[in-house]
């Protein structure tokens, strides 16, 4: 049998046979095309004088040439021999051209197409699991198991690596592990435990985006973190855990406490009845603005810390409590814990003028079939809290559901927005909810912090006078706000369960469909009390006349009212039925 002939590029055949190798180890899908090159680079009997010109060669395409290039270069500086420069062209020799000097013409060179390289989406999926796995050394034999990727990964990712965007979706930002495999950017070994590398494409695309996010640092340089981000004697990350401090701010009040803060008193509302006051005058810098969270404001039953847990991830550490009223607001909480109390006050917390109603699409059209939406808003309204901000999470929901209810969901957006006149947010999911809240945050304490606040001392407030003297206060100094302890503001949203007959009254008529707001005032205008309504109605007397009088009664006080206020007789009518069995 005959000796088997030498190869003409023994040093690149060498590299080629080494990557086979690991793709047959790793059982990669980039075994075939290594194989195929492998051949074809053996059975070549020309001399390349750069790996470039392998383009010619079946199974070499630009990202293997450009590889083999740079083992080249980095063997030469290794070694100390001059690393070869890339031909031209024209210099480029050519098998076919071997052929056609035989013949005598010359065939022109067939033209290629440049495959473009991959490059990750910033803070996607896939662009994080890269970024997590290049904190490896390169080459490193200790890949990173499913969970350890995770923590190094989530902080590159805008997306949740182990929580679906909303309950109706099933992928979560770890589905993009699949496409990385596919690509073979990485590869997994191991079972069951498995385990993740990078591969050499992998490591490219890895250096090509440490390069776009610093353009100044050289190629060669690491991944890794630098020592100094981790100081010699610097606490480890602390998992993310409630500390000791935080649970007990998070152990929810006796709602006794906070009921009797602020007595009932008597209705007024002439600023002659209301009270005259000195505020209590915090100073800059006395206190800090917080995040208060609702502690039912969980994303599933097996995730219920994980809005807590991602703000933190943000640098804001919310305070979890059971709220009486939204789902979340902020405070500002004094440096002194006693500061209040000395001064007439409660507690070491003031309520500032922002408070967060969140729902979820699905939860907002339940809320408007059952009334709770306008509950809620009602609630709101009566807060005295000057901005309220509704977050609508707009979920994937079944297309034909949101069909039918999408006039109704447009309609209480808008009636929120122009009636209430509450500023309404839309997000996409939870993760974009959790953005906006870390931003509000940051603006709120740039807002307030750098100024002095001016509360309210508790001892001068009641639950008649609450909202009348915020109005007068708002109106005599409109560029001065005026706030109250969150002792004071807790008990006086669990009062509005304790309503007068007046919002009681409101909200009976505003029960039946039709009867807005504005006209269920001026319908309580005219007949002050229930009592009075019933009245009116019994005195149109009884038979078919009387029913007809029953029936046209209202429509006949505010027929000639206009716009939104001005009831109609098929209205009327509804009304009479209720309230008159007419």
């Amino acid at each position: 049998m005959p000796p088997e002939a030498p190869c003409a590029n023994p040093l690149l055949l060498g590299w080629v046979q080494e990557w086979v190798d690991q793709a047959r180890e790793r059982n990669s899908k980039g075994l075939t095309t290594y194989r195929k090159a492998y051949t074809a680079l053996k059975a070549c009997p020309v001399t390349f004088q750069h790996p470039s010109q392998l383009q010619q060669l079946k199974g070499f395409g630009p990202k293997l040439c450009d590889r083999l290039t740079d083992k080249l270069e980095k063997h030469c500086r290794e070694n100390g021999l001059p690393t070869p420069k890339r031909p031209r062209k024209s210099a480029i020799p050519s098998l076919a051209n071997q052929d056609d000097e035989q013949d005598g013409g010359e065939r022109p060179p067939k033209r290629q197409r440049k495959a473009r390289p991959y490059v990750p989406t910033l803070r996607s999926g896939p662009y994080a699991i890269i970024m997590g796995l290049a904190t490896l050394e390169e080459g490193s034999r200790n890949g990173l198991s499913r969970p350890q990727l995770i923590e190094v990964a989530q902080p590159h990712c805008d997306a949740s690596f182990t929580a679906p965007p909303d309950p109706t979706s099933f992928y979560t930002a770890w589905n993009s592990m699949k496409t990385l495999l596919s690509k073979d950017l990485v590869y997994e070994k191991g079972g069951p435990t498995r385990r993740y590398f990078l591969t050499e494409e992998g490591w490219e695309v890895a250096r090509r985006i440490q390069q776009t996010l610093n353009p100044n640092q050289p190629k060669t340089a690491p991944l890794r973190p630098e020592p100094e981000l981790q100081e010699v004697g610097q606490a480890p990350p602390r998992p993310i855990t409630r500390s000791p401090s935080l649970e007990v701010q998070d152990q929810p009040r006796e709602e006794s406490s906070y009921v009797d803060v602020v007595t009932s008193g008597d209705s007024s509302s002439a600023s002659s009845a209301l009270p005259n006051f000195r505020p209590i005058r915090l100073a800059p810098g006395s206190f800090e603005v917080q995040l208060v969270l609702d502690v039912r404001e969980v994303r599933a039953k097996t995730d219920r810390d994980y809005m807590q847990n991602e703000l933190t991830k943000k640098g804001v550490n919310p305070i979890m409590r059971s709220l009486e009223l939204g789902d979340a607001l902020w405070i500002a909480k004094c440096k002194d814990t006693n500061f209040l109390t000395r001064h007439g006050a409660e507690g070491d917390e003031i309520v500032l003028d922002y408070i967060v109603e969140r729902k979820r699409l699905d939860d907002l059209i339940g809320s408007v079939k059952d009334g709770r939406f306008h509950e809620q808003k009602f609630r709101l309204k009566r807060s005295g809290v000057k901005n309220v901000v509704y977050i609508v999470e707009e979920i994937a929901m079944d297309s034909d559901t949101l069909d039918r209810r999408a006039e109704m969901v447009q309609s209480a957006i808008a009636s929120t927005q122009m009636v209430n006149g509450f500023f309404v947010k839309k997000t996409q999911k939870m993760d974009d909810t959790i953005r906006y809240l870390t931003r509000m945050t940051m603006l709120l304490k740039k807002q307030y912090e750098s100024k002095p606040l001016l509360v309210i001392p508790t001892e001068v407030l009641t639950a008649q006078n609450y909202l009348p003297l915020l109005e007068h206060l708002r109106t005599k100094e409109p560029a001065t706000g005026h706030y109250i302890s969150y002792p004071a503001f807790a008990s006086l949203a669990s009062k509005s369960d304790m309503m007068t007959l007046r919002d009681l009254y409101l909200k009976m008529l505003m029960c039946t469909r039709q009867v807005s707001g504005e006209k269920a005032l001026e319908i309580q205008k005219r007949w002050k009390t229930p009592y009075e309504f019933v009245k009116a109605y019994e005195n149109c007397g009884d038979g078919e006349v009387g029913k007809k009088r029953k029936r046209e009664m209202v429509s006949e006080q505010m027929g000639n009212l206009f716009g939104r206020k001005r009831i109609t007789k098929p209205l009327s009518q509804k009304i009479a039925e209720i309230w008159a069995d007419a």
